[in-house]
């Protein structure tokens, strides 16, 4: 199905929901309803068809009714613009992972919570299927469901109202602020399978304080278990059958990570010093520890694991009796191909005391387990009032911080032979920031709102380094036994480090009801980063409602995306996948003299030019929406394709405290690309009087087609990472969803269609697929209600890999698309209790 065809698929889908749907007059005098937005305004209170640009309103209720507790995921399901799949061996990606809004990076959408700019996550994504590699996105799991009393997506550029990262949009989290009421809710779920059991056990609740203000908590503890979808790898089923004792089944496991000890802890809050003057803020705590498995690492054969069992073509024997450069040997150790028909000649090298192998003491291989305890933090405290010249005021200030301390089970350090450690302390990222706002706003007249207000902030990352043992080079490294921690190298001192950006940032905003029907709107923003120099952004946008029942909007703005301090400074060896086996993949910084050598650059801030062109109107008593969006990026910011190392290459690194000696490729930090970005979002919705109750109708389609326009170097971004830039994300997504209320019952249904989509590890291009979640619930009592559901009830797991990728490399005993936008473990079935008081 062609682009074109799939966008007319999509528009033909709103208008026989609207053609069909019998309607019942919910809105007096057939006016649009809509809620309030607080987002992409600074001026009074609009709704969202009277705003400039596409926002998207989803009420807490929305989050609540679903399974599940991750809020990636529950607003996956009602946001079809937004994208997140589950990460099973992706590295720091697992413990946070990357979301996608509108087909662009996951740091392209900025994060607010009430308003205030949320902190990034600690996880620069080194695994992410092409168009997340790279990043240095937010925590939006962070958040629990139960403490939220609506959700804004600002579906446009917003950098010249909100600053760095609002390049595809802005998410804007509003708490609840009730000062008496509350809820205790308890989930429980599991899937088809049987495994992945979760729950949860979630409390709200408001208190006034004196009548002057309140407070508002919520609490949430939950825990996962692992899911399994694997089948035995082809390498150790057949080291199995040879009679090789010991090899799981199976050895390694494609699933969602096991979840221990998940707290969330949030505040917010609101006081009232006097009648003009206001404390506000906001805080957060949250703790959890997240298990996932690696990549199986097989002791004989051609795939044996190069650096630990065997050394290019031939087994991995070492000297005993050698010095540490490899020196003085006399084991006489034999050189023995890497063919399962040596096993037997392997074994009996390997019974000299002074021959070593793997096998000796591993003889069934091993499967690394990667963990990472992470914590999450936040405060947010501010004054607001008004001046005796009606001049409204919010000064703030914040600091976020997420810290994941990185460790790794059932491994080795090869350098290190029979004496290494199993398990090692690897280090720790942590990511903090600064936040303070001055925000100040008069109304001119009736007519007009004028904004301005300053920023500054801090970013700072910081790499700790791990246990000496962790990253040592130890004294079989001479003979090609690799370093570090296998899997996951701990961090050297050379690569530790704090790395932080001071900015400062001014702005003016304003809004001018020219008539009772015709909105214009202006913003300009100068922004000054002390290592990538200013910028100057703006946007203009108008809204004209033609008539009560239709009317344009459209804007144009300009935007920037400056590099982290993480993305500029960070060191990585990660462990990948590939035709020939597993290998060692290495980041170093642009500035780096290898990586310059190998084409890095200083990098630059990503620059973007945004236009969006939409309608709303109302058919019989269907509200519509469709909005047309064009994102130019320029200097786009990612990882570059990895580049072969020279033995030169490696030395210079190593002269630098970088261990290369098990790397024979590196990537860095690029700005060698642009890309546009353009789509078409629709929204339909309407209420319908039946069946003896009252039916919500909801169809939201997303079209987004990404194009790679310009490119410096072919060999920094290859034409198949390319392909992953344009194709990694669903070109289309559908969310169909009826939700009826019936006296005391309650029943949801929604269809999700994802178009198909890329995979780049498995190299092969996955189907498009529909899944039907469900959802019933009985109101027992006023205060008390339980609910049942499935999500994807018709338990699609995606296209078998060897139907739609037959050239996965090395039987890695995957059967379906690890980057699944819907996910790869089938059915999910859960109860819940709600008590509201």
């Amino acid at each position: 199905m062609t682009k074109f065809r799939k966008l007319a698929l999509a528009s033909l889908v709103a208008s026989v929901t609207a053609g069909m749907t019998s309607v019942s007059a919910l809105a007096q005098d057939g006016a649009m309803l809509e809620e309030t937005i607080t987002v992409g305004t600074r001026g009074k209170p609009r709704s969202a068809t009277d705003s400039t640009a596409a926002v998207d309103v989803i009420s807490g209720a929305d989050f609540i009714n679903q399974g599940g507790v991750d809020t990636a995921n529950l607003l996956r399901n009602v946001v079809p613009s937004f994208n997140v799949n589950e990460q099973p061996i992706s590295d720091a990606s697992t413990l946070v992972r990357p979301a996608n809004l509108r087909g662009l990076a996951p740091d392209h959408a900025l994060v607010l919570v009430n308003g205030h700019r949320r902190h990034r996550a600690a996880v620069i994504h080194f695994q992410g299927n092409g168009i997340s590699t790279g990043s240095q996105g937010p925590d939006i799991g962070a958040i629990p469901s139960l403490a939220l009393k609506s959700v804004e997506v600002l579906r446009d550029g917003a950098a010249a109202q909100y600053g760095s990262d609002a390049i595809a949009g802005v998410i804007n989290f509003n708490l609840k602020d009730s000062d008496s009421e509350g809820a205790i809710e308890v989930k429980y779920g599991e899937y088809k399978e049987g495994d992945g059991e979760t729950y949860s056990v979630a409390v709200n609740k408001g208190f006034s304080l004196g009548g002057k203000g309140f407070l508002n908590l919520t609490g949430e503890f939950s825990e996962q278990e692992a899911t399994d979808r694997s089948v035995q790898r082809t390498n150790a089923a057949e080291l199995t059958a040879l009679g090789v004792q010991g090899i799981e089944n199976p050895a390694q496991v494609w699933g969602v990570p096991e979840v221990d000890g998940d707290i969330k802890l949030w505040a917010n809050f609101e006081f009232d010093i006097n009648e003009d003057l206001q404390l506000f803020g906001q805080a957060n705590h949250n703790n959890k520890e997240v298990t996932g498995g690696f990549f199986y690492r097989a002791p004989f054969g051609s795939s044996a694991r190069n650096g630990v069992y065997r050394n290019g073509d031939n087994y991995l024997l070492g000297d005993l009796t050698a010095d540490a450069q490899g020196n003085g040997g006399i084991g006489g150790c034999p050189t023995i191909a890497a063919t399962v028909d040596n096993i037997d000649a392997l074994n009996a090298a390997a019974a000299d005391p002074n021959c070593f192998h793997f096998s000796e003491t591993l003889p069934s291989g091993f499967t690394p387990q990667f963990s990472g305890d992470q914590t999450d933090q936040s405060l947010l405290v501010g004054l607001r009032g008004v001046t005796d010249s009606d001049i409204t005021w919010d000064v703030s200030g914040y600091y976020g911080e997420q810290e994941i301390e990185f460790s790794i089970a059932n491994t080795i350090n090869a350098s290190l032979g029979a004496n290494t450690p199993r398990d090692f302390e690897l280090g720790s990222y942590t990511q903090q920031d600064l936040n303070l706002t001055a925000d100040f706003g008069y109304q001119i007249s009736n007519d007009v709102f004028f904004a301005f207000g300053a920023e500054y902030r801090e970013e700072t990352f910081t790499i700790d380094e791990g246990e000496p043992l962790s990253y040592e080079n130890g004294s079989l490294s001479a003979q090609g036994f690799s370093s570090s921690a296998n899997g996951f190298a701990g961090f050297s001192p050379a690569v530790a480090g704090e790395f932080s950006r001071e900015n400062y940032a001014v702005y003016v905003d304003s809004e001018w009801d020219v008539t009772d029907s015709i909105l214009l709107a202006a913003a300009v923003r100068y922004e000054d980063f002390e290592d990538f120099g200013d910028t100057t952004n703006f946007k203009l946008g108008a809204n004209w409602g033609i008539t009560d029942t239709f009317g344009a909007r459209a804007t144009i703005s300009t935007g920037f995306k400056a590099p982290t301090p993480g993305q500029a400074n960070v060191s990585n060896i990660t462990t990948a996948i590939s035709p020939t086996g597993l290998i060692n993949e290495g980041t170093i910084p642009a500035t780096d003299p290898v990586a310059q050598q190998l084409g890095g650059k200083a990098l630059e801030p990503e620059e973007s030019t945004n236009f969006t062109v939409g309608v709303y109107f109302s058919i019989a008593e269907i509200d519509i929406t469709v909005d047309y969006f064009d994102i130019d990026v320029t200097d786009r910011l990612a990882i570059s394709d990895q580049r072969p190392l020279t033995a030169s290459d490696q030395a210079a690194l190593l002269g630098r405290g970088i261990d290369a000696s098990d790397i024979s490729t590196v990537g860095f930090f690029t700005n060698t690309f642009d890309t546009n970005t353009t789509g078409i979002d629709i929204v339909a919705s309407t209420d319908t009087e039946w069946l003896s109750g009252i039916t919500t109708w909801n169809l939201a389609a997303n079209y987004t087609d990404t194009e790679v326009t310009d490119r410096d170097d072919t060999d920094i971004i290859s034409d198949g990472r390319v392909l992953q830039i344009e194709n990694a994300v669903p070109d289309t997504r559908v969310n169909f969803s009826a939700n009826h209320s019936m006296d005391a019952w309650r029943f949801l249904a929604r269809v999700n269609y994802y178009d198909e989509f890329l995979d780049a590890e498995a190299g092969g291009t996955f189907d498009a697929e529909y899944t039907v979640d469900l959802e019933v619930g009985y109101q027992v009592t006023e205060a008390l209600e339980v609910s049942f559901g499935g999500t994807n009830i018709t338990d699609e797991t995606g296209c078998d890999i060897e139907d739609c990728s037959p050239t996965q490399p090395g039987g890695s005993g995957l059967q379906s698309s690890q980057y699944s936008p819907f996910g790869f473990n089938g059915s999910f079935y859960y109860g819940r209790l709600r008590y509201s008081f």
